[in-house]
């Protein structure tokens, strides 16, 4: 699967906080995104950003839901393993497909990846991606660079 093209330049240039920020009407394709403040809390406003604004699209509630997963799942992985300023939260809509995307400022420890064995029963940790995985059609991380940071993205039907 290729990834899909980069954040797009106005929310990559977007000022911190939480804001909508750029649409991008690309033939059939809907994008919008926001950018985040990484602290407790951002996680969950990310999912209720997401939500209202699929639901804007028309986007099924058996779609929503996961995307909603996604969303939390990717932009808390984004504020507890890095050691970002920003986050952008990007969301995609062309017929039949959903992308999210989520971009760091890249000053983690790694690629973010699943767990080979998973989680042990009483972790607390170390589902994200394993739920991303599972609820997406297609997932994955690409780096833009020296200092540009990481977009960890993910497709589901919508």
């Amino acid at each position: 699967m290729t990834p899909p093209a980069p954040l797009h330049t106005a929310a990559a240039e977007a000022p911190v906080g939480i804001t909508a920020d750029a649409w991008v009407e690309s033939g059939s394709e809907l994008c919008v995104s926001f950018a985040l403040v990484p602290r407790p809390g951002s996680a969950a406003q990310a999912r209720r950003l997401a939500k209202a604004q699929l639901l804007g699209w028309d986007i099924g509630e058996d779609a929503r839901d996961a995307a909603a997963l996604v969303v939390s799942e990717l932009v808390t992985n984004a504020i507890v393993h890095t050691a970002s300023h920003r986050i952008v939260c990007e969301l995609c809509t062309s017929p039949g497909t959903l992308r999210i995307a989520v971009r760091d400022d890249g000053y983690g420890s790694g690629v973010p990846r699943p767990a080979q064995d998973g989680p042990d029963a009483d972790d607390e940790h170390g589902r994200g991606l394993l739920l991303v995985e599972a609820v997406s059609c297609a997932w994955g991380v690409r780096d833009e660079g020296p200092g540009a940071g990481l977009t960890v993205w993910a497709e589901l039907r919508a």
